[in-house]
């Protein structure tokens, strides 16, 4: 999957929780969060919002369904619930969801569907 694809899969499946979700996908969309939120900051900062972060709260309402329904979908690729999304909470629980979302997902069926990608 793309940049563009994995954009156009996140969005259209805006609130879509069940399923997988490769690593390109999740991490397409990282990105673009990061682009967006950095572009907001920014222009922020050059209307004089600066703290208050008027466009960097719209970015945010845009995009935190989806990016927490890619995280569970990427989750759910490696067979664990998408509510250990909770652990970014703390500051500890950032590094092994880190470690899911850049691992690879199992080979096989498991309870959220079949695998993405399959070796040939």
């Amino acid at each position: 999957m793309n940049f563009t694809q994995s954009i156009s899969h996140c969005f259209s499946n805006y609130a879509n929780f069940n399923g997988r979700a490769s690593r390109s996908e999740f991490w397409w969309f990282f990105l673009f969060v990061t682009i967006l939120e950095f572009g907001a900051d920014i222009w922020d900062a050059s209307t004089g919002y600066g703290e208050n972060g008027f466009y960097i709260w719209i970015v945010f309402a845009a995009t935190i369904t989806p990016s927490l329904s890619v995280g569970a979908r990427r989750l759910h690729d490696l067979n664990k619930s998408g509510w250990l999304q909770l652990l970014i909470i703390t500051i500890v629980g950032i590094i092994p969801l880190i470690f899911w979302w850049a691992a690879e997902g199992t080979k096989k069926n498991n309870p959220h569907g079949k695998p993405i990608k399959i070796k040939k």
